[in-house]
């Protein structure tokens, strides 16, 4: 973990090699600077019959680690306290690969070297005819640099692999796609327990993610790129990490080497950046947010969304805000009510109000090609350019039509669209707004002046003026983006089991690559599927309720099947049960509140995996369906149709909330019965915040 204090350089100090070793004939041929003796702690690099090796020493508040480099076929092996923590592979796949006239070549022997301020380059043959790779590898105390790229040759992907075995479990990425429905129906946790297949991983992608992963064996890679990269963790289950960038840039990537998988979290997070504030407030921590999407979808009128707020009010079902999301425009990009649907927007505001709930709007940047304001945008420069063709506006395909982009790059166009949405929401009473889509297109061409990447900025920059009501915005890979303090919710879920344990295993996906403020997606789910059940209702309301918000659309009191278009009226049992949630979740708002002040000082995630609060707990790194709500709370919430369901409680005193009693940890319960009444919690006792959070669930 990086310290302000290791910031003097020291450890960047270049070594001169001993002139015996400098002497050593090898297959590589090295040059070594003439410095002076090297200050006691700075890396050091010995040379052996095949391999050159960067010593880091252990420091004050680090590990060490070595970095072996073999020279016959270049390959990089990290080891700290003796044993492999990090290694490429070895065979065909390279660990060094581009791909350059359709097909993938590899980094093979090395055929120079130099150590020289600090810094090892690297010169390797290729398996491609005339290319060569040069890297360059700069050590510091708890972390390495990588950077490398082809010459003699123009590659269109620069790649690095991994034996996954090789660093234990892997984990980081964000919302992943898999060939089992993910990320919508699965997230493997941790990710090679399962398979990753994103050929699409960029910047400009609708997903929540980071080029960003680390290990159960405290070791971590950073891919600093602004392109679109292709990434595949144990496709076709090869055991293999694969991260490809679309591009002939060098490659530059960071690899941490630390104690824990939190060190490497929290050396992450120095680089880019933790939250400045919260955006959401301690009510909209307090209480969920109702929003009308998964409740009516585009099937929503003025007269629906009143008796949905009527309906949640007169159950006592609270909420801090009313959203109504997609469909209430004219058409896409008109910012104007549709008068059929909504005869009269202004007096549904004030209903909305009278009943308790702030009201929200969804929104969107993207004006379908037959709205009323497509052309004027167009004619008036203010939707991106093609990238084909920047005579002319970039059209993308969206599950609403066909659309531009309004180009918030250009002031005059983020001027317009601002204005517009500024005049609606005075018109209407407008609380706060629902962003959804994105920010840019990889079809499209950026605003002269800016790059891909920057538009994630831009975007945040533009929602960071309005209230977000809790349910947040999805925008990520840029440091503005983690900066801005944003609430982050997830894609869309089914409404099935599946979907309820993958939103459990995203959220602590989320959280720990530096977006700690997380929501489940909708509660029950949504993505057009049949209406949840009834104990999937329940037990995702359960399991909310130890996240740090609740974001809510499907009623208990009741809903619509969108496959059937008919009612679905749940039980008194779901309304009791769900409204406990509620309730609970309400009771843990001040320690809640205490961990999101907590999170701005250390940018540390509130939702976490186990083993980030017990990293020696062995068990805890395949634990998936249960977590820590800061430090003090352990939830094991049933996310399954079982009557029973194990849980594990690492070392310590546990307090068990459902039967009042302590417990020791370091233990696996068998079979911990629970009743759709019971959700299992456990207080860890003496933990920071204990007692508070005791006062909340006894």
């Amino acid at each position: 973990m990086r310290r302000p204090s290791r910031r003097s350089g020291v450890l960047l100090a270049a070594l001169a090699l001993p002139a015996a070793l400098a002497a050593t004939p090898g297959p590589a041929q090295a040059q070594a600077d003439a410095a002076p003796a090297p200050a006691p702690h700075a890396p050091r690099l010995t040379r052996s019959a095949g391999e050159l090796t960067l010593t880091v020493p252990a420091g004050h508040a680090t590990p060490g680690y070595q970095l072996r480099v073999t020279t016959g076929q270049l390959a990089l092996t990290t080891r700290r306290s003796g044993a492999t923590v990090l290694a490429t592979p070895t065979g065909d796949t390279g660990a060094l690969r581009f791909r350059t006239a359709g097909a993938w070549q590899h980094a093979t022997r090395v055929t120079g070297w130099t150590w020289k301020n600090g810094a090892l380059t690297l010169t390797a043959a290729t398996t491609a005819p005339g290319a060569t790779v040069r890297a360059r590898i700069t050590p510091q105390a708890d972390r390495y640099q990588l950077d490398w790229q082809v010459e003699g040759a123009a590659p269109e992907r620069l790649g690095l692999a991994y034996d996954l075995k090789s660093a234990g479990h892997w984990y980081g990425h964000g919302e992943a796609q898999t060939p089992d429905g993910g990320p919508g129906t699965a997230q493997p946790w941790p990710l090679d327990s399962g398979q990753v297949v994103h050929p699409a991983f960029g910047p400009a992608s609708y997903y929540m993610i980071d080029p960003f992963w680390y290990t159960s064996a405290a070791t971590g890679l950073r891919v600093d790129t602004g392109q679109t990269m292709d990434v595949a963790i144990n496709q076709d289950k090869d055991g293999l990490g694969r991260f490809d960038i679309e591009s002939a840039d060098a490659y530059k990537a960071t690899v941490f080497v630390e104690s824990t998988p939190l060190d490497v979290y929290r050396d992450y997070v120095g680089i880019v950046g933790k939250p400045a504030q919260s955006d959401a407030t301690y009510r909209q921590y307090a209480e969920p947010v109702w929003n009308s999407w998964a409740q009516f979808y585009t099937h929503v009128d003025q007269a629906k969304l009143l008796d949905y707020a009527q309906d949640l009010h007169d159950a006592g079902i609270t909420g801090h805000a009313l959203q109504l999301d997609d469909k209430w425009e004219s058409n896409y990009g008109n910012m104007t009510f549709d008068a059929k649907a909504y005869p009269d927007p202004k007096a549904m505001s004030d209903k909305i109000h009278d009943l308790g709930f702030d009201f929200g709007l969804w929104v969107t940047l993207w004006i379908n090609l037959d709205s009323d304001q497509y052309r004027y945008a167009a004619d008036h420069g203010y939707l991106l350019r093609d990238a084909a063709d920047t005579a002319k506006p970039c059209t993308v395909t969206w599950w609403n039509g066909t659309a531009g982009i309004v180009d918030l790059g250009n002031p005059d166009a983020k001027a317009w669209y601002e204005g517009r949405l500024k005049s609606l929401m005075s018109a209407y009473g407008i609380d706060g707004l629902k962003f959804d889509t994105r920010f840019f297109d990889e079809k499209c061409a950026p605003h002269e002046g800016y790059k891909p990447a920057d538009y994630q900025r831009l975007g945040a920059e533009l929602a960071d003026e309005y209230d977000l009501q809790g349910v947040g915005i999805r925008v990520h890979w840029d440091a503005a983006a983690h900066r801005a303090g944003f609430v982050t919710r997830q894609v869309d879920k089914g409404t099935g089991w599946n979907s309820l344990r993958a939103s459990v295993t995203q959220n602590l996906a989320i959280s720990t690559i530096g977006y700690p403020f997380v929501a489940t997606d909708m509660i029950g789910g949504s993505s057009g599927q049949p209406a949840p059940t009834k104990e999937v209702l329940v037990r995702w309301a359960q399991s909310a309720a130890l996240m740090p918000l609740m974001y809510a659309s499907t009623s208990p009191v009741d809903t619509i099947d969108p496959t059937t278009g008919k009612k679905v009226v749940y039980d008194a049992q779901t309304t009791a049960l769900y409204r406990e949630a509620i309730a609970r979740h309400a009771r843990l708002a001040p320690y809640l509140w205490d961990q999101v002040q907590h999170t701005l000082k250390t940018g540390d995630p509130i939702m976490r995996p186990l083993f980030f609060d017990h990293p020696q707990d062995k068990a805890a790194y395949t634990v998936e369906d249960e977590w820590m709500l800061g430090p003090a709370i352990l939830a094991a919430p049933q996310l399954t149709a079982a009557p029973s369901r194990p849980i594990h409680l690492p070392p310590g005193q546990w307090y068990d909330v459902t039967h009042g009693k302590t417990l020791q940890g370091n233990t696996t319960l068998p079979a911990y019965a629970t009743p759709l009444g019971t959700t299992p919690i456990f207080v860890k006792l003496g933990a920071e915040g204990s007692d508070k959070a005791l006062r909340a669930l006894r």
